[in-house]
């Protein structure tokens, strides 16, 4: 029996096709020309200097298969289980997992896992149990967000506006994992094979002391009063035909208050449990909704700023996919290797928090 589950190989996918925040702001007063909109306030609010956009015709499902076949070629080795994690969906109905499965041809059990912004977080969560527990070997997580297409570009009035504030800025991208059982204290480098986006793949660290390598401990909380303070009802029981529901409706002040009163003990208890102090980590990933907010949060989190990786201004918010597309950043940027030891946060809607230590 594996004594835990390891990052083998990230893959990701970000679309070529890029909108600026100022073809945004522009778009918004061409398009509602009789409601005075500020200029720069999405600038200025959220530090978001542009998003992505996927492909017209592109799906969910196919930003997932793309950034899969980027960590599948990195660890070609046979998975036995595919999981889509994400806020976006092809369909109501089936579950999108058997879409990324036929585009892959891969053939092996799958299942969704949807949680907003936390999808991929609790996706691993599942994973490294099923791993742990011996029902898996080797598990693929797959992501697709596209929350462009619930932008709303027509607003009735400003208050409308503010409640469809988040929604420009959050970007279409892809993003992979694949986990697999190993021997925590037997790998020191991590796992998989060289590559793009293979872990291992990066030398940085290598000559690290061997340590424990996978996913060393993880932590989950819910706060779930919250449910309505962001929501995207388009599809569900509460409104399935309403074309009123197929946009972002969020309350962003709301929104930041609610993380700001989650208290740091979910961290700081995972980090005490694991025996790990601040000083260990080598950087921490964390879902990052705008700019200044990342400050405060970390702040309440009990995590200095400095220690996060930023990737709002260039990215926009990018949903499920942040940490994936984090850590593919992190590797490239030679900021990670072997042997480092990371904390991934992750922060959703609903409210959720979660975080996990990783060690490559």
């Amino acid at each position: 029996m594996p004594t835990t589950s390891a990052i083998a190989a990230v893959g990701t996918h970000l679309p070529q096709r890029i909108r600026t925040t100022e073809q945004t702001e522009r778009r918004l007063r061409d398009e509602n020309p009789g409601v005075a909109l500020p200029v720069g306030l999405i600038r200025r609010m959220t530090g978001v200097d542009r998003v992505h956009e996927r492909e017209e015709g592109q799906q969910a499902s196919d930003l997932a298969v793309a950034a899969a076949r980027e960590a599948l070629a990195a660890s070609p080795e046979p998975v036995d289980l595919l999981i889509f994690a994400s806020a976006s969906q092809d369909l109501i109905e089936p579950a999108t997992s058997h879409i990324v499965n036929d585009k892959l041809g891969l053939g092996v059990p799958v299942f969704d896992v949807k949680n907003a912004c936390n999808s991929v977080l609790n996706a691993m969560q599942v994973a490294h149990a099923m791993i742990v527990s011996g029902q898996a070997r080797r598990v693929l997580i797959a992501s697709g967000e596209t929350p462009t297409s619930a932008v709303r570009w027509r607003v009735a009035d400003r208050h409308q506006f503010v409640r469809s504030f988040p929604g420009y800025t959050m970007s279409d991208a892809g993003a992979a994992l694949i986990l697999e059982a190993t021997d925590a204290s037997a790998r020191p480098g991590g796992a998989g094979s060289a590559g793009a986006g293979a872990v291992s793949a990066d030398p940085v660290g290598a000559d690290r002391a061997a340590a424990d390598t996978g996913i060393v401990e993880m932590a989950f909380s819910a706060a779930s009063h919250h449910w309505s303070i962001g929501t995207l009802p388009m599809g569900g029981s509460m409104r399935p035909r309403d074309p009123e529901a197929t946009y972002f409706d969020i309350d962003g002040r709301g929104l930041q208050r609610a993380f700001l009163a989650l208290g740091p003990e979910l961290v700081t208890g995972l980090l005490a449990r694991s025996g790990i102090a601040l000083a260990d980590l080598d950087l921490v990933l964390m879902h990052q909704v705008a700019e200044p907010h990342l400050g405060p949060i970390a702040d309440r989190l009990g995590l200095g700023v400095e220690m996060i990786l930023p990737t709002v201004a260039q990215h926009g918010n990018l949903a499920s996919a942040t940490l994936p597309i984090q850590l593919r950043t992190a590797l490239d940027q030679g900021l990670v290797g072997p042997g480092s030891l990371l904390l991934l946060v992750g922060l959703a809607g609903g409210i959720s928090l979660g975080a996990a230590v990783v060690r490559l």
